[in-house]
C-alpha cells in the first residue's frame, strides 16, 4: 500500500501532534500541524474523542484527503491489533485492553489505521530523513523521561527492542539512564533539588559534583550501548530524546567510552516520530 499523503500522529503522555506527510518527499506540511494537550487520565471516551478531534482538525486545515492514518504510540501496546496494554503508568489507564484502532477508525469515517512504537517511529523517521535506508541495521535509543530502544533493518519496519527493564546494577537500565536518575543522583551529591537535567546544566555545569554525575551517567550509557550492540549485532546508533541535546556535554573528555560505535544524534526531534508513523504505509 502506497499513499501520497498520510495523516501521521505522535501520541505522548500529555499531547498529540497530527500532521500531513507527503510520502514522495518525506516532508511534513508544517503549516497544517495540530498539537493538542491531552489529559491522559481522563475516561476512555474523552481520550478517544480528543485524539480524533486533533486528527480531524489537521485534515480540515489541510483540505487534503488522507485515507491512511499512522500513529506513533507509547507502549506497552499491541501494535498489530491496535489494543492498548498501558496500565499503572500514570497515562491512559482508561484505555487498558481497549481496541484503539477500532475506536479511532469509527470516529474518523473508517480510514486505515496503523500503529508503531514511539521509539521505533523515531528511529525509522531519522533513517528515512537522513537517507540511511541502504544500511543493513541501525539501533535507536531515546533518552528522556523513559528509556526507548528500537531496531531498524533494511527493508523492514523498525521494532521496539523493549530493553528498558533489562536488569542492570541490581535494578534495571531505565533507572540509570533517564531524567529522574540525573535529578535524584544530583540531589544525593549536592543536597540540591533541580527540576530537570537542563536546570542542572545551566546552574551547575562547572562544579565538581556535576563532573561526577556526568562521569557516572556516561558510563551507564556506554554499558547500555555495549549490551544493545551485542544483542542486536550492530554498532551504528541514532540517539534522540531530550537528554541527547546535551550529548556534547556528556561525551566531552569521555570520547574513549564511545569509540567502538558510530553514533548519530537525532536531527529532527518530534518530526522523526511523525515521519516514522507516515512510513507505515511505505
Amino acid at each position: 500500500m502506497k499513499e501520497k499523503f498520510v495523516l501521521a500522529n505522535d501520541i505522548g503522555g500529555t499531547h498529540i501532534t497530527s500532521a500531513i506527510i507527503d510520502t514522495t518527499t518525506w516532508r511534513i506540511q508544517k503549516e497544517h500541524c495540530i498539537r493538542k494537550a491531552i489529559h491522559s487520565q481522563a475516561d476512555k471516551c474523552t481520550i478517544i474523542s480528543d485524539w480524533a478531534q486533533a486528527m480531524k482538525s489537521c485534515l480540515e486545515k489541510s483540505k487534503i484527503n488522507a485515507p491512511a492514518i499512522g500513529i506513533a504510540m507509547p507502549g506497552p501496546f499491541d501494535y498489530e491489533n491496535g489494543i492498548s496494554l498501558m496500565q499503572g503508568q500514570n497515562k491512559y489507564d482508561a484505555l487498558h485492553k481497549v481496541n484503539v484502532k477500532e475506536a479511532l477508525s469509527q470516529a474518523l469515517d473508517n480510514p486505515e489505521v496503523r500503529f508503531i512504537n514511539d521509539a521505533a517511529a523515531f528511529l525509522q523517521g531519522e533513517v528515512f530523513h537522513n537517507q540511511l535506508t541502504t544500511k543493513n541495521r541501525i539501533l535507536g535509543i531515546t533518552l528522556g523521561t523513559g528509556l526507548g530502544s528500537a531496531v531498524w533493518e533494511k527493508g523492514l519496519k523498525a521494532f521496539d527492542a523493549d530493553l528498558w527493564d533489562t536488569p542492570y546494577k541490581g535494578k534495571i537500565y531505565e533507572e540509570y539512564m533517564v531524567t529522574r536518575f540525573l535529578v535524584n543522583r544530583f540531589k544525593e551529591l549536592t543536597g540540591k533539588k533541580e527540576r530537570g537535567f537542563k536546570e542542572i546544566i545551566e546552574k551547575h555545569k562547572n562544579t565538581a559534583e556535576f563532573s561526577i554525575l556526568i562521569n557516572e551517567y556516561a558510563e551507564h550509557i556506554a554499558d547500555f550501548l555495549c549490551y544493545f550492540s551485542e544483542k542486536h549485532q550492530s554498532n551504528h546508533f541514532i540517539i534522540g530524546g531530550s537528554i541527547s541535546k546535551a550529548w556534547d556535554i556528556i561525551t566531552e573528555n569521555r570520547e574513549e567510552l564511545f569509540v567502538p560505535y558510530e553514533i548519530n544524534i537525532g536531527e529532527i526531534g518530534e518530526e522523526a516520530a511523525l515521519i516514522g508513523a507516515g512510513t507505515l504505509f511505505e
